[in-house]
């Protein structure tokens, strides 16, 4: 389409300077493997900072696996990574539209005007405004979803990231109505169960059911290094065998507030942004602050890593990293908090310099 004037011209001008050093769709570039000297590097990083499992895989071939393979580990809100992969599942399956209006589905929300315009995908992305509500991480529950509808609206829809597991059981409370449709009623671990983890090869997960028996998607899964690179090796193949090609962009896109951040994973788009330079933090200890404190503006995982890498991240820095353009897994593991940095391990590994 040609250009029809100067604003148009300075549109796709911007646009293509903030897009460099971003792969281009359809474009494969170049796999640059590892060399030994930076996996030992951040192996011995990794090792000084309490890593119970490290796993390294590059094009299908492991380069580096330390640690017990047997031994399983809580992942944390590497859970919400799983369900994310259900709700875009959802999506393609015509259960619902991530950018509807959860009100429709909820008589409770239907005449409240501060909630009747919160989509299914902020409650996914933590921008519904809606109070974090922690108290249902509690292991039990009476009824997880009604205590998270009834939560108070504290920010604007999509005016705030607010991380926290209420927003998800809103969710899943719309995905069960939905599976409840027809002769074949389905809970939402069952089309979990069938739609996800069975087509990765793994089993039954630890779901933290509430009293009425509806899983908390927060967190709550216990996995080995090789059970959670299952999920990793789905990202780098664009979805397969669960997604259609070109669905997972949708987790690349994260929005304001939070730009790092969608369906449960985090992205490094900030790092290859010409007008600013993207800020490397520690996310963990940001979540730490309260909600109003957060700032995540310009956030990306490392500055010297390539913009098209995305974290699975959970408490205690348990990290899936996944880096298509080179098409690199990582799994690290622990069972305490170490001082583990993000952007010090990348580096190391990816032999950048800051």
């Amino acid at each position: 389409m040609p250009l029809q004037n100067r604003r148009d011209f300075l549109a796709v001008g911007w646009a293509g300077w903030l897009q460099r050093g971003q792969p281009k769709a359809g474009v494969q570039p170049e796999v640059t493997r590892l060399n030994d000297e930076s996996i030992r590097a951040a192996a011995q990083y990794a090792a000084a900072h309490q890593t119970t499992q490290l796993l390294i895989e590059q094009q299908g071939r492991r380069l580096w696996h330390s640690g017990a393979s047997s031994a399983a580990c809580r992942i944390y809100s590497g859970t919400k990574g799983f369900w994310g992969l259900a709700a875009l599942a959802a999506q393609q399956d015509g259960l619902l539209n991530l950018d509807e209006s959860a009100a429709a589905a909820l008589p409770q929300w239907q005449n409240d005007p501060r909630r009747i315009g919160i989509t299914l995908r902020q409650l996914l992305d933590m921008d519904s405004g809606l109070a974090p509500c922690f108290e249902l991480h509690r292991e039990t529950h009476s009824d997880r979803n009604a205590h998270a509808m009834a939560a108070a609206q504290v920010a604007r829809p999509g005016k705030a990231f607010i991380y926290g597991p209420g927003g998800l059981q809103v969710f899943v409370q719309v995905l069960e109505q939905r599976l409840h449709r027809g002769l074949r009623k389905r809970s939402a671990i069952e089309y979990l169960e069938k739609r996800v983890l069975r087509p990765l090869g793994l089993g039954p997960q630890r779901h933290l059911p509430d009293a009425k028996g509806r899983p908390l998607l927060a967190t709550g899964f216990v996995m080995t290094a090789l059970q959670w690179a299952a999920l990793g090796r789905c990202l780098l193949a664009d979805g397969a065998p669960i997604l259609k090609p070109g669905a997972l962009e949708q987790i690349r896109q994260g929005q304001h507030p939070n730009s790092a951040f969608s369906l449960g994973f985090w992205n490094n788009r900030s790092a290859a942004n010409r007008l600013w330079r993207g800020r490397a933090i520690d996310i963990e200890a940001q979540l730490q602050e309260d909600w109003p404190q957060q700032d995540w503006r310009r956030v990306c995982l490392c500055r010297e890593a390539p913009a098209d890498l995305l974290a699975s991240i959970g408490s205690r820095h348990q990290r899936l990293y996944v880096l298509p353009s080179q098409q690199l897994l990582v799994v690290r593991q622990s069972l305490r908090d170490g001082g583990f940095q993000d952007a010090a391990f990348l580096r190391l590994l990816l032999d950048a310099r800051p």
